[in-house]
């Protein structure tokens, strides 16, 4: 099985290729390409998942730096099943006939790089699997088709492209000072080869580079108007998956090749200030969608600061903080497929749908952090995770956590408030029926885990202490593959 696992990155990454060709001739056929190839990766990486972990494994029989080496830890294979599985949740069947083929071979892309950043041990191709999401991300995001949605892709596409420079450029830094892009190698030998400037420099310029797409202060302000202007299914792909893998590098770097940077301070300062900033205008949004889309940026905000707590406190909250928005979020774009525009606009929405009103009331509780639903239990985590730490800055994030937590729970309140307020001829129809069907997929999918939460959070206790071990260096082999 462990051999196994390259092809779920290759089915999708084929599938996406061969889906216009074959939709060409036969149409019928080219349905259920996509489907197929999500589900045979889904099934590999569930094996690797449930059987012997860590799995590291290279390509070629050449040991590093010349191979290419993929790591399957708990994190990594978690997050790389979360991809082809909402995927397949959120696949396009209604896309428009002209176009289905185009977005779902755009799918079938994000979901191959998305299980490539997940897996990936090499820090060039960790950029290369980046590159190819964001290629699929400017096409979905585009997907829209209206001047606004091309506007927000063009303001997308040039915050990205510097940042790709930045990744590159750290990239010439790490390699000229080491000779390796491997991670395994460059967690035994970047603390001596690398001075603590240009460490520092390196982890910075990576962090800014992949927080283009994870929604990293500064560099999120193409994501309101992305998420604003995209269709719901693709606001939730985007949201759900491609910013958690995208801020998963950082964390892996941190824990392996830059512990004890200088540029820790860093990620302090731009995840408290992501999270405030945005919870402030999430609170001053009058548009459903942007309110969500700051609220997204502010959750991220949390994340970034669990990631620069995880060198003392442990990878924990950044796995459930990341797990619990995967969940929530894509839920909450789903339901403005119908629920768009102002929220003044909104009055009486939830008496027309109750059980998608009583679904967004349980995700808005879930966002706050109201026991015993499992967005208590990740910020809880983060929470006693900083009070242990001494310093500034973990008693800065802590406080600006409970302000912003806060915040949230005012501007949600407003939203369920508006949405079950007495309606009118002016109250919106309901989500299409397959939005609400996957949102409450995933709504149920979050309450289930309050019942198992104790087996549940000593799982991803054991999934934590996995994302603390680089892995081992790859060994000659005289194979093809060859899987340690």
């Amino acid at each position: 099985m462990r051999d196994l696992l390259p092809l779920a990155i290759a089915l999708p990454l084929l599938g996406a290729f061969l889906l216009r060709p074959i939709g060409r001739t036969m149409p019928g056929l080219a349905r259920l390409v996509g489907p197929l190839a999500l589900m045979a990766s889904l099934w590999v990486l569930a094996a690797a998942t449930y059987g012997e972990r860590p799995v590291s494994w290279t390509f070629g029989g050449f040991i590093a730096p010349l191979g290419i080496q993929f790591h399957g830890d708990g994190p990594g294979l978690l997050l790389g099943l979360a991809v082809p599985l909402l995927c397949l949740l959120l696949w396009p069947w209604q896309a428009p006939r002209p176009s289905r083929f185009v977005e779902q071979a755009l799918y079938l892309l994000l979901a191959a790089a998305g299980v490539g950043l997940a897996l990936s041990a090499d820090l060039f191709n960790l950029f290369v699997f980046y590159e190819l999401l964001a290629a699929a991300s400017f096409g979905l995001g585009a997907s829209g088709a209206n001047p606004r949605a091309y506007a927000a892709v063009l303001r997308y596409l040039l915050l990205s492209a510097p940042g790709s420079a930045l990744i590159l450029i750290a990239v010439s830094l790490v390699y000229t000072a080491t000779g390796t892009l491997n991670l395994a190698q460059l967690a035994l030998v970047a603390p001596q080869a690398l001075p603590p400037e240009e460490a520092g420099m390196a982890f910075a310029l990576i962090l800014l580079g992949f927080g283009v797409k994870a929604e990293l202060f500064p560099v999120n302000a193409w994501a309101p108007e992305v998420y604003a202007t995209a269709p719901p299914r693709v606001a939730a792909l985007l949201a759900g998956v491609a910013t958690k893998l995208a801020a998963l590098v950082p964390l892996r770097l941190l824990l392996w090749v830059f512990p004890g940077t200088a540029a820790l301070s860093l990620v302090w300062v731009l995840g408290i200030a992501g999270l405030v900033t945005a919870e402030v205008a999430a609170w001053r949004a009058r548009d459903l969608r942007r309110l969500l889309a700051y609220s997204s940026i502010g959750q991220l905000g949390l994340v970034f600061i669990a990631l620069a707590a995880a060198p003392q406190a442990g990878a924990l909250p950044w796995i459930a903080l990341a797990l619990h928005h995967l969940l929530a979020k894509p839920a909450l774009f789903l339901l403005t497929g119908g629920w768009h525009g102002g929220i003044d606009g909104l009055a009486g929405a939830a008496r027309r749908a109750p059980l998608a009103g009583g679904l967004f009331v349980l995700l808005a509780l879930s966002l706050v952090g109201v026991p015993p639903l499992p967005g208590f239990w990740a910020k809880y985590w983060l929470l006693t995770g900083l009070a242990a730490q001494a310093g500034p800055l973990p008693l800065l994030a802590l406080t600006a956590i409970l302000v912003a937590t806060l915040i949230e729970a005012a501007y949600l309140l407003r939203v369920v408030l508006r949405l079950w307020a007495p309606a009118d001829a002016r109250s919106p129809f309901p989500p299409a029926p397959g939005d609400r069907l996957v949102a409450a997929v995933l709504g149920v999918a979050l309450i289930a885990t309050v019942p198992v939460m104790t087996p549940l959070s000593e799982a991803l206790t054991g999934i934590a202490r996995e994302a603390l071990t680089p892995p081992s260096p790859p060994i000659p082999s005289t194979q093809g593959i060859e899987s340690q």
